[in-house]
């Protein structure tokens, strides 16, 4: 029998709590704040909220549609399409994140594919040395190497990288 699509959903929110709970700790010595991909509902910024409470958190929406409990102050809150917003990012977050996260997953593979595969040289600059880049797709090339999830992560699952020195 096939996972239904609520089992799926439980499989990534887990993957998802597990990866952002390993990267604080992963990221424990790296400077920089922190990148949301995509608002959502605002669990996981909340949630990010309650990881790096003394970092700010820069959230990247283009229709924000959250709880209003989970929505970020406007000085955080970058509004627009990532193509859009991304490429000029480094200038209004102040100084490369030191985790970044993106949900990006939609219902439609082929266009989602489509954003991840831009989406790795684009972040490439606003990741800090050390930063952990995690995201519930493949970012495409290999630009950075991937880092061992949770033991709790199913391959596939979630993909989580560690950002090199620029060179």
């Amino acid at each position: 029998m096939e996972d239904s699509r609520l089992d799926r959903f439980i499989r990534r929110i887990m993957a998802q709590r597990d990866c952002l709970n390993m990267a604080a700790g992963l990221i424990s010595d790296t400077s920089g704040p922190i990148m949301e991909l995509g608002l959502g509902n605002g669990r996981t910024y909340d949630h990010l909220r309650e990881l790096f409470p003394a970092r700010e958190i820069f959230v990247f929406e283009r229709d924000v549609a959250a709880h209003p409990d989970c929505i970020p102050d406007e000085s955080h809150l970058i509004r627009g399409d990532f193509k859009d917003t991304l490429p000029d990012a480094l200038a209004r977050i102040g100084a490369p994140a030191a985790l970044i996260h993106g949900d990006i997953g939609s219902a439609f593979p082929a266009r989602d594919a489509e954003l991840a595969d831009w989406l790795g040289p684009v972040l490439r600059p606003l990741a800090a040395p050390g930063a952990v880049i995690l995201a519930d797709r493949a970012l495409g090339e290999a630009i950075w190497p991937a880092e061992p999830l949770p033991q709790s992560v199913a391959f596939g699952v979630y993909f989580m990288y560690r950002a090199l020195a620029l060179h």
